[in-house]
């Protein structure tokens, strides 16, 4: 729990530096990190099930 505490201030100072300094570039960057981190994530927990298979 202390981990996502810790990774949404994370993510608001990060909103707060894009906003300050006008950096919307680096927005749709960071957010293609997140989707790649969160599709290895659920890939790590699948995997078992897909050796299985074969």
């Amino acid at each position: 729990m202390r981990f996502l505490k810790h990774l949404l201030i994370l993510l608001a100072e990060f909103g707060q530096f894009a906003w300050h300094n006008k950096a919307w570039w680096i927005v749709p960057i960071v957010l293609v990190f997140l989707l790649l981190a969160a599709l290895l994530f659920i890939g790590q927990s699948s995997a078992p099930f897909i050796y299985t298979l074969f």
